[in-house]
């Protein structure tokens, strides 16, 4: 009890753990994936960068960092760590807090459908829908419906290929094809560079600095890849931190988000083949590309978050 006239004492204030603490008192992988969730929970972290929870951003985090499958959790949870493995997760988790940036730039890698690759914040993450669709129609039993025969490319270009993860993924894909990756950003295409080199596809992708179609004067292709910034300005206004850590020119589709997809469609006719096409990703902007453009036909293609964030459309459909 507190007496009149007396000073009154205090609960002695919980002071976060050390990092020394941190690397003694946990020692399991559960028990750090525990440790960040709780952390990213506090600190009110955003997602959408491979991730949507904090559960499953700190097992990415964690996965990664310790080079371990990074759809794998639960055979390792309760594996002991090793002291340097303790510490490098330590200060993973509090950079991942601190900075608020993805945790792609914090272990270096980004996963397209269980495919590694190389980022750094000259690129933004790569989380393209047009991956999951390359997968789910040539790896499937029928084949795709509207997809060129992958053997049967002999040219295909990647347009904005920040990273070059789709360029690389085309070359996978299309085995018989010679391929271009194009972007603006010099920085962007060292990031490629390395993605290419580490994938062993050298001898298929060529990487072009430019403005779109502009360094691919004269060439034509039979499969033209593409997504390009489609961000509207709104919509960066309200970026969270770890968008904002992002190259805003790889999100900036200017004013409604879709500057570059008129500037892709207008253009895109004189680099098909007669028999080519293109798949581009264009986020939420069906309803105004259908009313500005109702001569061409548009064929959206269904993932598992979007019904209509990328189209293919016909070499035939756009010059005709």
């Amino acid at each position: 009890m507190v007496r009149t006239g007396s000073k009154p004492s205090s609960e002695p204030k919980e002071t976060p753990l050390s990092q020394d603490n941190i690397t003694t008192d946990l020692v399991t992988l559960r028990d750090y994936w525990r440790y960040a969730i709780s952390r990213f929970n506090a600190a009110e972290l955003g997602y959408g960068h491979g991730t949507t929870t904090a559960g499953d951003d700190a097992a990415f985090l964690l996965l990664d960092s310790l080079n371990l499958p990074i759809d794998a959790l639960d055979p390792f949870l309760d594996a002991r760590l090793l002291p340097s493995e303790r510490k490098l997760l330590a200060e993973r988790i509090e950079t991942r807090v601190t900075t608020r940036k993805p945790s792609s730039y914090i272990t270096g890698h980004s996963y397209i459908q269980g495919v590694r690759f190389h980022v750094d914040e000259r690129v933004i993450v790569p989380r393209s829908h047009i991956g999951e669709i390359l997968f789910s129609e040539y790896l499937g039993e029928q084949g795709s419906a509207y997809l060129p025969d992958p053997f049967a490319v002999e040219s295909a270009v990647d347009i904005c290929t920040g990273s070059g993860c789709l360029a690389v993924l085309a070359a996978k894909f299309f085995p018989n094809a010679a391929i271009d990756a194009v972007d603006l950003s010099a920085d962007a295409l060292e990031v490629a560079k390395i993605n290419v080199a580490e994938h062993d596809v050298q001898e298929q992708v060529s990487l072009h600095q430019g403005d779109l179609f502009a360094p691919l004067k004269g060439k034509t292709y039979d499969l033209i890849i593409t997504n390009p910034p489609y961000v509207d300005h709104a919509s960066m206004a309200g970026f969270p931190a770890e968008h904002q850590a992002e190259p805003a020119m790889a999100h900036d589709g200017g004013e409604d988000g879709l500057d570059l997809v008129r500037q892709i469609l207008d253009q895109a006719g004189d680099y098909l083949n007669p028999e080519g096409g293109m798949i581009c990703e264009i986020g939420s902007g069906r309803e105004i590309l259908e009313e500005e453009y109702p001569h061409l036909e548009f064929l959206w293609l269904e993932t598992a978050e979007s019904q209509d964030a990328v189209f293919w459309i016909s070499a035939e459909a756009l010059k005709g």
